[in-house]
C-alpha cells in the first residue's frame, strides 16, 4: 500500500544539516590568524550596541588590536572603553570626532556602527584615508549616498564589507544551495515576511535637554537640526526618515537579500508595487511605516514583502522568515532553521521532494567578520561588496519612497539613477546635507 501524504511527511528521513548542500568557503577563511607582527589595527566610529557587538567578534578571532573608539555620547565610549580594558587588555584612544581619528596613519580599518544617515559620509571618508571599512547595513540611508559608496570602494581600491552578515550564515548557504540545486523544483516566488512590537516606534516622549556627555549636534550631523528627543535618539532614530528607514530597512535589508540571492540579483529592482501606511492605532513616535505590502517583480519570480510592526505572530509559527515557493516543494527559512515541505504527488502518492529539516542554526555576525579579515589579507571580494549591498539597499530605499510620496507604483532607471514615473519621488534620491556638512564627492 503506497503512504498517504501525512504518513509521508510524519516518517520521511529528516536529513541533517549541510550534508552535500553547504556551499562552504574555504576552512581558512575561518580559522586563519595572523602572527602578532601582522595584526590589524581597527577603530569603531559608532560605539553602541550593534558597532561594539561587531568590534568585540573582530577582537575574539586574536587578529586584531582596536586602537580607537570614537562616539558623540561620551557615556558610551567612556563605558566600551572600560569593557575593552577590563576583558581585552587593550586601551585604544577615545574620539569624538570621527574626521580626527582618520588621520591616524596606524589604522587599517574601520568599523562603522553609526545611525544610517552618517554611513555614506564617514565610509568615503574612510576609503579615501586609505582605511578598509566594515560599515553596518543598510549600507545609507538613502539610494545617492549608495551609489556614491560604490563608487568610492572602487575608486580606492578598498575592502568594504556590508555587514548583511546572512550571507555568511550557514543556514542560509545551505538555503541557496537547496534552492539552486533544483530540490523543490522551480522557483516561483520568494515570500518574506517580518513582524515586530518595536516596527511601532518609539513611546511619545516630551522634546527635552541634551543629556551631559552628548555632543548632539555631531549626533545630526547632516541631518537637519531639531531638538533633542529621546525617542529619536538610541535605537529609535530608525523610524525617522532622516535618520532611518524603520523596520523596512533594518530587517527588509536582510530578508529581501536573500530573495535577491537565491537568483544572483545584483541590480535594484525595475519596477516595485508598494501599500505602506500607519495603521495601528498605538500612540507612538514613528514617520516611518507600521504596515507595508510590496511586491518585485523579476523576469521569471517574483518577491513578495510583507510587514507588520506591533505584531509578533507569521506564516509557519515564525514573526520574520523566508518562503522560498517551488513546483516540487517550498523552503521556509529563518536564522534559526529550515524546513522543506514537499509538494504531494498524488499520482505517485508520494511526495515531489524529499523532506528536509534543519534546526539549531546561530547568528553569523563571527563568520561575516572573519571573512573580512580573510578579504583583508588576500584582497578578495568580501561577501557582501557595495555591489550587492546597493541591490539590496535599494529594494527597502525604493518601496519607502512610494509610501513617502505616495503612489503605488514606481519605475527605476538605474542607467540614469532616475525614477521614470514620479518626479517627487526623483527629490528623494539624494539628501540635503544640512551645513557646513557636505555631500562627499567622489
Amino acid at each position: 500500500m503506497k503512504p498517504s501524504r501525512r504518513e509521508f511527511l510524519k516518517n520521511s528521513a529528516t536529513a541533517t544539516a549541510g550534508i552535500g548542500l553547504a556551499t562552504l568557503l574555504p576552512s581558512n577563511v575561518w580559522s586563519s590568524e595572523f602572527a602578532p607582527s601582522d595584526q590589524v589595527n581597527v577603530a569603531l566610529i559608532g560605539c553602541r550596541n550593534m558597532g561594539f557587538g561587531i568590534l568585540k567578534h573582530h577582537l575574539s578571532t586574536k587578529m586584531v588590536n582596536c586602537v580607537a573608539l570614537c562616539d558623540v555620547d561620551k557615556n558610551v565610549v567612556d563605558e566600551k572603553a572600560a569593557d575593552l580594558q577590563k576583558n581585552y587588555g587593550q586601551k585604544p584612544e577615545l574620539y569624538e570626532d570621527f574626521r580626527k581619528l582618520l588621520e591616524r596613519k596606524d589604522i587599517d580599518a574601520v568599523i562603522i556602527g553609526t545611525p544610517d544617515h552618517w554611513h555614506c559620509l564617514i565610509m568615503v571618508n574612510a576609503v579615501q584615508a586609505g582605511k578598509d571599512v566594515y560599515v553596518e547595513k543598510p549600507m545609507a540611508n538613502s539610494i545617492g549616498e549608495c551609489n556614491l559608496m560604490v563608487k568610492a570602494a572602487k575608486r580606492y581600491n578598498r575592502i568594504v564589507q556590508v555587514g548583511q552578515q546572512q550571507r555568511s550564515g550557514k543556514v542560509f548557504i545551505d538555503a541557496m544551495d537547496i534552492v539552486k540545486s533544483g530540490k523543490i523544483g522551480t522557483l516561483r516566488k520568494v515570500k518574506i515576511w517580518a513582524n515586530f512590537n518595536y516596527g511601532l516606534g518609539a513611546p511619545v516622549r516630551a522634546d527635552s535637554p541634551v543629556p551631559q556627555g552628548v555632543n548632539f549636534d555631531m549626533w545630526l550631523g547632516p541631518a537637519p537640526d531639531r531638538p533633542f528627543n529621546q525617542s529619536r535618539y538610541h535605537g529609535s532614530w530608525r523610524h525617522f526618515w532622516n535618520y532611518g528607514g524603520g523596520l523596512m530597512s533594518d530587517w527588509g535589508v536582510h530578508l529581501i537579500d536573500m530573495g535577491l540571492w537565491v537568483k544572483e540579483v545584483t541590480a535594484p529592482p525595475r519596477q516595485v508595487i508598494t501599500y505602506a501606511a500607519n495603521l495601528s492605532k498605538a500612540e507612538r513616535m514613528r514617520e516611518t511605516f507600521d504596515t507595508m505590502n510590496v511586491l518585485y517583480p523579476k523576469d521569471d519570480y517574483v518577491i513578495e514583502w510583507d510587514m507588520s510592526g506591533g505584531i509578533e505572530t507569521g506564516p509557519y509559527d515564525m514573526p520574520y522568515g523566508l518562503a522560498f515557493v517551488g513546483e516540487n516543494g517550498t523552503l521556509v527559512v529563518n536564522r534559526n532553521k529550515y524546513i522543506l515541505y514537499p509538494e504531494w504527488d498524488n499520482e505517485k502518492k508520494t511526495g515531489k521532494a524529499e523532506l528536509l529539516k534543519f534546526e539549531g542554526g546561530k547568528e553569523s555576525h563571527g563568520e561575516h567578520v572573519k571573512n573580512f579579515l580573510h578579504c583583508l589579507k588576500t584582497r578578495e571580494t568580501p561577501a557582501c561588496p557595495p555591489e550587492i549591498a546597493r541591490a539590496a539597499a535599494l529594494h527597502v530605499h525604493i518601496p519607502n519612497i512610494a509610501g513617502r510620496v505616495g503612489v503605488s507604483l514606481l519605475e527605476w532607471d538605474d542607467e540614469k539613477e532616475r525614477f521614470t514615473n514620479c518626479a517627487r519621488a526623483n527629490e528623494l534620491i539624494v539628501p540635503e546635507y544640512r551645513k557646513p556638512w557636505k555631500l562627499p564627492e567622489v
